[in-house]
């Protein structure tokens, strides 16, 4: 296993950072050094913010019809296609998850670019001629300039591409702050974009610490428009920094996801969909259904499906096919995993499956982990665990199910198995999320919006209001003919 050495990418070509330290990539499945990156700086920043500003307002980019952006975008979606084992390779050492994920995940970012390339010639505004004699408005909608983009570990590629094509499809430039865990795929696709035609300066990527690089970007005086994805602790300080200069900001934050199982569903279905809610990319996923609710006339049958086939999981390297739970992203984290599983076995929720740290491994693996009779006042009810561990709660009624799924500080998904169309229509009304999905799960397509409510954040990923988060609106409001006089002659 060779080691990857990644500089700044500043100006459409990598170039040294400005500080002499670096930051060493581990692969959380067997402790090998896979990746290096800089340890960027405020100055990094200052030069990556500086280059996408002349790319703005003096370079060809933000100038081009959306024809020509189309075309570069789709010459980039080929190549990451063309490149996909070597991305999909660096996201299982740098990330941990198994690589059939890995290859899903570069097949959809690969998508979304294809489709922000299609929105970068769907750019269009409104005429109003009925508001006056002589009187005709335009409203039009432009690229809203530099922005800062900042992604996290567990999707390093995918979220990313929920982000840069968009931007780039609108005509903005780009300074992207990749996770210090995980920075290789940007570099990778950076290079991947000038090789496509997206000129110097308009895709920037600096690698760095939150507390450094992502700080410092965030607030930046040059930057028009923050995009954040990560924590909800980070998202406020990401908030507060765009606050400074009146930033315009979208963040998409962490999830407490119910997936709520009524009595009629397809429980076959419904028993997948479990697994794939909890154990999907290790559990380290925002939209994990990581609170499941089960309607009590079924509960028995059901947890104890869900438990057998949770046996037959399997937990190790994550470049074997077979794989389903790979490492996770690092020794902390692991150790973050663990103390939620204590603490609910210490609250009285009944573990009924795993545990433990996975044995017989030399990275960072946690066993498939089940907890039955789980109470909202518990910790694992109430916070995000980001790993393995699955805790179930019983229900009764409808209302019982709607009012457990909404006592979460969060609201970013949900999910119902229902064939009654009526109790998915009803209950998807009251769930308070931006996401619901019904007899599927952790599901979607390059069209559809992602957004939260509450302490998920607020903006849109993805679909056409993804891309108008890259854009705003100037009215052109024109007068013909003569103009009656307001002041007398």
């Amino acid at each position: 296993m060779s080691t990857r050495s990644y500089q700044q990418f500043i100006g459409g070509r990598f170039v040294d950072g400005s500080g002499s330290g670096s930051i060493e990539r581990r692969s959380p499945a067997t402790g090998d050094l896979v990746a290096r990156y800089c340890d960027g700086t405020p100055e990094d920043v200052d030069l990556a913010v500086e280059a996408a500003r002349i790319a703005f307002e003096e370079g060809p980019w933000p100038r081009m019809s959306g024809m020509e952006r189309a075309e570069v975008l789709n010459r980039l979606a080929d190549l990451m296609r063309t490149n996909r084992d070597r991305l999909v390779r660096i996201e299982v050492e740098e990330v941990g998850k198994p690589v059939r994920f890995a290859r899903g995940d570069i097949d959809g970012a690969a998508g979304l670019t294809r489709y922000a390339a299609s929105l970068a010639m769907q750019m269009a505004g409104l005429t109003y001629t009925n508001i006056g004699e002589g009187k005709t408005a335009l409203i039009s909608r432009e690229a809203v300039g530099v922005v800062a983009l900042v992604t996290p570990w567990n999707f390093p590629a995918l979220i990313l591409s929920q982000k840069v094509p968009f931007a780039l499809a609108a005509g903005c430039t780009v300074v992207l702050k990749p996770s210090e865990f995980t920075s290789g795929s940007a570099f990778e696709i950076a290079a991947l974009a000038a090789e496509a035609g997206v000129p110097a300066g308009a895709f920037n990527v600096v690698s760095g610490y939150g507390a450094t690089v992502g700080d410092h970007l965030t607030g930046h005086a040059g930057i028009d428009f923050v995009s954040f994805t990560g924590s909800t602790r980070t998202g406020s300080r990401v908030v507060g920094n765009t606050s400074r200069h009146l930033v315009k900001s979208s963040v998409e934050l962490g999830g407490k996801s119910a997936n709520i199982v009524f009595a009629d569903a397809d429980l076959e279905a419904a028993a997948d969909g479990a697994l794939m809610g909890v154990f999907f990319n290790n559990g380290e996923c925002c939209v994990s259904g990581s609170r499941l609710f089960v309607q009590s006339s079924i509960a028995d049958d059901f947890i104890a499906k869900v438990v057998a086939r949770s046996r037959k999981m399997k937990v190790g390297d994550p470049f074997d096919d077979d794989t389903d739970v790979g490492a996770l992203i690092d020794h902390n984290h692991l150790a973050k995993v663990t103390g939620f599983v204590r603490s609910g076995i210490e609250e009285g929720a009944q573990l009924v499956l795993g545990g433990n740290v996975a044995t017989g491994t030399v990275g960072h693996f946690h066993e498939a982990t089940i907890f039955d009779r789980v109470e909202p006042h518990m910790t694992i009810f109430r916070e995000e665990i980001f790993g393995p561990v699955l805790s179930i709660t019983r229900f009764d009624t409808v209302d019982d199910a709607v009012r457990l799924a909404n006592d979460t500080a969060y609201g970013l998904s949900n999910y119902i198995w229902s064939k009654n169309i009526d109790t998915v229509l009803t209950v998807a009304k009251r769930l308070k999320s931006g996401w619901v999905q019904a007899n599927t799960i952790i599901d979607g397509a390059p069209q559809l919006p992602l957004t939260g409510v509450k302490g998920s954040g607020f903006g849109y990923e993805m679909g056409q209001a993804g891309f108008e988060e890259f854009t705003q609106l100037k009215t052109l409001l024109i007068q013909t003919g003569p103009r009656a006089p307001v002041f007398p002659v």
